[in-house]
Parts: C-alpha cells; structure tokens; sequence
C-alpha cells in the first residue's frame, strides 16, 4: 500500500438489502451506485438482467428520490445505505457483496450491451498484468465521451485556471482530458479512464483495498488507477467495447465545485510532496476564482466557483 492509503471501508450505515443469489458463479458483478437515479437505474440495469456468470448489485446512497424502487421487482442485489457517505464508500459497500473474478463498475445513467461487456473480459484475460479495462464511451445523441485522461499535473491545472485549455483543447500540457479523436479508435494504455465504466480484477480491488473512501466523490478514479499503476497493473481502453453514457446527466453540477475542489486538494496531498501539494491548491484556488469572475454559467455555477474557492483557501486536503 502506498504511503496515506487505508482500506477502502466496510459495509457501512447499511439499512434494508435485498439479496440475488444466481444459480452459477458469476464471472462479474456489476456494481451500480445510485443517488437519486431514479429516472436512469432501470435502463442501466436491464441490458445486464439475464447474461450468464453476471451478478447485479446497486447500492442506494440514501436517495431522496427512492431509487431502487425502479428495480425493486429485477432480480438484481440492492443496497440501501441509510446515509450517504460518498460514491467511493457505495462502491466498496457493492464489491464487496459479490465473489465474482470481475468487477464492472457502472454509472447509473451509463448502459453496455452483453457483446461489449463479453469484449472486456476477453480484453482483460489476454494480458495478466492489466488491472482493469475500460470501453469507448459515446453520448446518447452518437458524439464520443473524451474518457481518457492524463494525471493530474500542476501545470494542467494552472492552465485551466487561466482558460488556456479552450485556447489550445488539444495541447497536452493545458488539460488532462485526451481530446485527440484518433486515440479512441485503438487500444490504448492512459493514465486513467472515466469511472463511468470500468471492468477491474477483483484481486486488484482486494490488493488496494478497493476505493479510498476519503474522497467523496470525484478524484476516487484517478486516485484507484495511480496506486493500480504504483502496485505494477496496468490500464487498458479497448475501443472494440462500447457503452453508452446519458450526456449531461453525471456532469459536475455547481453546489459540487467545492466537492470537486477538496478531492483534487486531497489527490495532491496524497500523492505528491508538501511544495507541489500548495502548489496545486493555490492552482484549483486561482481557478476557482476566474471562473467565479469570468465563467460560463449564470448566477448558480459563479455561486459554485465561490464555494470553490472558500474551500481551496480554507481547507487543506490530507492524504
């Protein structure tokens, strides 16, 4: 374990559980967190129902919305939390339910048809040094999802601090989101993919420990696929699989820019040393602070870019 890693969590605050067992072992389990996903859970969850050696668990983060309800009568594992302690800890709470050799980890509003879930195993099972694998990502309208992404890199997040990334979207050095059409028409190995969907080994969530639940949401994939990488696995985007990803629905909404803002504080003061850690959070401060002023997004998002910058200038993520 890298220096600052814990163990991923237990159970947790676990309220009601409804149990699917399948009649043969299952080959993945397919662990779904929802948090007010009541519109979405049901389309997500039914091209999985049926496939042989695959196990559905969804665990409920305590939605207002009463989300599992949309699946209440699916043959398919369902967790209630009965508080919300973050995406990271649900999805520890579902892996963590199931034996399977793999684990697909799924958004909600997110949906892979049997072939391109088939296609990732194979993909997975031809090199056993790969920890996990992930899929081309589309829109639901057809346009590509940009999954593939760079660390984390100070001089990154001071460019999108200054807007340099929509000045030059294609320069490696202003963003860490791969824009380059042509790299998602082959296999490839970034730095980390979208958490949207991703297949992983269950020994390797068992090695790290799964996902550190100190973030509560946003950063936990990029923290999972560097102590994967730091533990020697590698990371697979194999564009032959597909899945389909309701644009829009998992975008950051602006009551969480101070959320997004702690986790990427959090990620540089877990990975990186004390000079470089600051660094990074005077970079998400300065961001926080031009998009407040000169930002796209009306009243709510500046109110958001506010909340940002309080928290980068008041809080000091630990690792």
């Amino acid at each position: 374990m890298a220096s600052g890693d814990r163990p991923g969590g237990s159970r947790g605050h676990v309220g009601q559980q409804r149990t699917y067992s399948n009649d043969a072992r299952s080959l993945v389990d397919v662990v779904i967190v929802s948090y007010n996903s009541r519109d979405h859970i049901r389309a997500c969850v039914e091209p999985l129902l049926n496939q042989a050696g695959v196990h559905v668990v969804v665990v409920d983060n305590a939605s207002p919305d009463a989300s599992l309800e949309a699946v209440a009568e699916l043959p398919v594992t369902a967790i209630q939390l009965s508080t919300n302690r973050g995406f990271a800890h649900g999805v520890n709470v579902g892996w963590r339910m199931g034996s399977a050799s793999y684990v697909l980890l799924l958004n909600p509003d997110a949906r892979i048809s049997a072939s391109s879930l088939q296609t990732l195993i194979r993909s997975i099972e031809e090199e056993p040094d790969v920890g996990a694998v992930a899929p081309r990502i589309i829109h639901t309208d057809g346009s590509l999802d940009y999954s593939q992404r760079r660390f984390p890199r100070i001089r990154s997040t001071f460019a999108q601090a200054l807007f340099l990334h929509r000045l030059l979207p294609k320069a490696a050095w202003t963003d860490e989101v791969v824009r380059d059409e042509a790299a998602y028409s082959r296999r490839a190995r970034p730095d980390w993919v979208s958490g949207a969907c991703m297949l992983l080994r269950r020994s390797v969530l068992e090695e790290l420990s799964g996902l550190d639940d100190r973030f509560f949401m946003y950063s936990e994939d990029i923290d999972l696929c560097r102590r994967m990488r730091s533990a020697g696995y590698g990371l697979v985007f194999e564009p032959k699989a597909t899945a389909e990803h309701e644009g829009g629905a998992s975008e950051t909404r602006s009551n969480m820019f101070a959320v997004l803002a702690e986790s990427r504080i959090r990620y540089a003061a877990k990975h990186w040393n004390g000079a470089a850690a600051s660094l990074e959070r005077i970079g998400v401060a300065l961001g926080a602070l031009t998009h407040a002023l000169l930002g796209r997004g009306g009243i709510a998002a500046r109110g958001g870019h506010v909340n940002a910058l309080r928290q980068a200038l008041t809080r000091r993520g630990r690792g």
